[in-house]
């Protein structure tokens, strides 16, 4: 009766594999950090930049997460759209996509940013890849009417793609010296862990939707 029962669960278990439903391995969700100076840690010590924070913030929390850097300081949009196919690896689940801010330190006409951006995530989107869209703001020396272009860029592209958005990337750290290097422009240490902070309720709302969804 014991190897009658052996029987059946093995012929069961053949049956379900061939089926497609044999147990799944599941593993961490593959996140990459894609973008410039401010993803990529600039002047920070090693385990100190925004990505290897918010890894170990969400770790923290529960979630099983892998967080690559693929940020490159002094990048543009235009630089971001040339190497994204090969710095978002196959396999991966979600990229932060944080670009811009360099194109408008040059004064790069917000249309060029505007299109670079929208390819790029047309082409995630293809990927099937979600997407947390990390915003920037124009600085006001640069005029109204390009401050109005430009920072109208980041949720017109999340309501195009249906997108998450985190509105400005540097919330809370702007402006405020104790937060930020002698440049006076990127995040310290402290710095980065309120951006982390502040990312946080973003971040947990993307990975909280079906897998694959932006």
């Amino acid at each position: 009766m014991a190897f009658k029962r052996f029987m059946l669960f093995v012929a069961a278990a053949m049956m379900a594999s061939a089926l497609g439903f044999a147990p799944s391995q599941a593993g961490p969700r593959k996140i990459v950090g894609f973008g410039d100076s401010l993803m990529a840690g600039y002047m920070l010590d090693a385990g100190k930049g925004f990505t290897d924070r918010l890894q170990a913030a969400l770790k923290a929390r529960g979630h099983d997460v892998v967080i690559s850097n693929a940020g490159v300081s002094g990048d543009t949009t235009s630089g971001g759209l040339s190497r994204l196919d090969w710095s978002v690896p196959d396999g991966t689940d979600i990229v932060i996509l944080e670009l811009g801010a360099n194109d408008m330190l040059r004064g790069v006409t917000p249309d060029i940013t505007r299109k670079n951006l929208d390819e790029m995530l047309s082409r995630l989107k293809q990927r099937n890849i979600a997407v947390l869209l990390a915003g920037m703001r124009a600085a006001p020396n640069l005029g109204a009417d390009y401050q109005a272009a430009f920072d109208a860029i980041y949720p017109d592209l999340a309501a195009k793609y249906g997108l998450a958005l985190y509105p400005f990337f540097l919330d809370g750290v702007a402006g405020n010296r104790d937060l930020q290097l002698e440049d006076g422009m990127h995040p310290n240490p402290a710095g980065v862990d309120r951006m982390v902070e502040n990312f946080l309720p973003t971040m947990e709302k993307v990975l909280a939707a079906p897998k694959g969804s932006s």
